[in-house]
C-alpha cells in the first residue's frame, strides 16, 4: 500500500501550523518556486532577486519566463539592500523573490510594504530559514507566496509551497500536475520492488549518484562553485519557451528527481524530521552561539539574539582554501553562490546590479558554516589546524 500521499498531507498540516497558511507538498524547493512563478507571474516580468540566490532558482525563474533583476546587497548579512534600489527600478518590477540566506532573514516586512506600495507580489524564497523568525513571526508567512525546502534543514526529500487559501492550493494543483514528470520505468520498478535488498541496492545506487553529483558541484575546482552556464545551450532553452523540460541540466543539479514523485522512504523521513524540528532548532541555535565566538563571523549573524540558522557565514580570506582544507578533515562546504548572478549570466540573461561590489565581495569571502558542525571548526580553529583571517568589507 502506498502510504505517501497520507505522509505528505501530514507535512502539510506541519507547516500549515507554522505558517497559518494552506500549503501543499511538492517533490522539490526548486520545483515549488518555479510553479509559484507560474502562478503569480507571467511571462516577460521582471522580479527582483539577489545575485547571491542558488542556480536552480535563478534557471526556474528562466523557465517561467521571467527577466531577473539584480538587487544590491548588504555586507552585513548578503541579504537585498532596499534603500539601494533604484526608485525607476521599484517602478519597473513586477515582483519581488526574497533569499533570507542561510536563514538570515531578509527586511521581509520592508519589501512586503514596498511591494504593496507597488501592487506587486512578495514571494519568499525560505528555503534556508525553516526555522528562522522575525519578532515571532516565521518566514514564510509575509509574502503572496513562499517555498520550503525540506532537504536542507532535515534529513528526506521535498519541499512545501505556501499559499494565502485552500482555493489558492487547489488552483495550483492542475499546474502541478502538469509539470511533473513521470518516473523512468527503472526507477518506478526500484521504488515498488516488493524485495527489501533490491530496494536498498536501488537506494544505495541513487544515493551515490546524488553524492557524486554534489561533490562535483562542490569542487569542480577551487573558485568554480557554480554549475556551468553553457550559454548557448542556455540561450536555446530559453528561446523554446517550452516550460521546465528544456532546464532539467540545469535544475536537476544534486537531484535528477526534482520534478518526479518522491519515495515513500524519503518523503517518511521528512516527516520524522519535522516532528522532530524542535531538538534540531535547539542543536543549531547551540552551534551558532558557538561560533560566535569565531572574529570572521558575518555582522548580520552576530546581530541580535541566535536564530538557528542553516549556516553561519564566515567572512575570510583565502576561502577556497579553508573550505578545501575543511573538506579534507570530512566537514563538506555548500551553499556558496559565487561568482553572483549578474558576473556568472551576463546581461543577456539578468539585468545587473546597479550596485554590484557588495555581491561580488561577499560571494569571494564567504564560508557558511553547518552549525552542526561548530565545536569541531572552532576546535579547528583554536588549535590552528585551520586558520582563518577575517576578510575587511568593501569601502564602497
Amino acid at each position: 500500500m502506498n502510504t505517501t500521499p497520507h505522509v505528505e498531507a501530514e507535512i502539510e498540516a506541519i507547516l500549515e501550523a507554522r505558517t497559518g497558511r494552506a500549503c501543499a507538498f511538492m517533490p522539490s524547493g526548486r520545483f515549488a518556486l518555479h510553479l509559484a512563478f507560474r502562478l503569480l507571474l507571467s511571462p516577460g516580468d521582471r522580479i527582483l532577486m539577489s545575485p547571491l540566490e542558488d542556480d536552480t532558482v535563478f534557471f526556474g525563474a528562466l523557465a517561467a519566463g521571467l527577466r531577473p533583476v539584480m538587487a544590491p546587497v548588504s555586507t552585513a548579512d548578503g541579504n537585498l539592500r532596499l534603500d539601494a534600489v533604484e526608485p525607476s527600478t521599484w517602478s519597473s518590477l513586477d515582483a519581488v523573490l526574497t533569499a533570507n540566506i542561510y536563514g538570515l532573514p531578509d527586511r521581509v516586512a520592508d519589501l512586503r510594504q514596498r511591494c504593496d506600495e507597488f501592487q506587486i507580489p512578495l514571494i519568499e524564497d525560505a528555503a534556508h530559514a525553516l526555522e528562522t523568525e522575525v519578532e515571532g513571526r516565521p518566514i514564510g508567512t509575509f509574502g503572496a507566496a513562499s517555498v520550503f525546502s525540506l532537504s536542507k534543514h532535515l534529513p528526506g526529500r521535498g519541499g512545501v509551497l505556501s499559499l494565502a487559501t485552500p482555493d489558492d492550493v487547489a488552483a495550483a494543483s492542475p499546474l502541478r500536475t502538469a509539470l511533473l514528470a513521470e518516473k523512468p520505468a527503472r526507477r518506478r520498478a526500484a521504488d515498488t520492488a516488493k524485495s527489501g535488498v533490491r530496494g536498498v541496492l536501488e537506494a544505495v545506487r541513487l544515493m551515490a549518484a546524488v553524492q557524486r553529483a554534489r561533490r562535483s558541484i562542490r569542487r569542480r575546482g577551487l573558485g568554480e562553485w557554480r554549475v556551468p552556464l553553457r550559454a548557448s545551450r542556455l540561450r536555446g532553452a530559453v528561446s523554446a519557451n517550452n516550460g521546465l523540460e528544456p532546464f532539467d541540466e540545469w535544475m536537476n543539479t544534486a537531484y535528477p528527481d526534482y520534478r518526479m514523485g518522491q519515495r515513500s522512504s524519503g518523503v517518511r523521513r521528512t516527516l520524522a524530521a519535522l516532528r522532530d524540528v524542535e531538538r534540531d532548532r535547539r542543536e543549531r541555535l547551540a552551534g551558532v552561539v558557538r561560533l560566535r565566538e569565531l572574529d570572521a563571523v558575518a555582522p548580520g549573524a552576530q546581530a541580535g539574539p541566535p536564530q538557528p540558522l542553516l549556516r553561519v557565514p564566515l567572512l575570510i580570506e583565502n576561502r577556497d582554501s579553508v573550505a578545501n582544507a575543511l573538506h579534507q578533515r570530512g566537514i563538506n562546504v555548500y551553499f556558496v553562490y559565487d561568482p553572483p548572478l549578474d558576473e556568472y549570466a551576463g546581461p543577456e540573461f539578468v539585468e545587473p546590479s546597479s550596485a554590484p561590489g557588495a555581491a561580488s565581495w561577499w560571494s569571494r569571502h564567504v564560508l557558511p558554516v553547518d552549525p552542526h558542525d561548530a565545536r569541531e571548526v572552532v576546535k579547528l580553529v583554536r588549535t590552528k589546524h585551520i586558520r582563518l583571517t577575517a576578510a575587511a568589507p568593501p569601502s564602497v
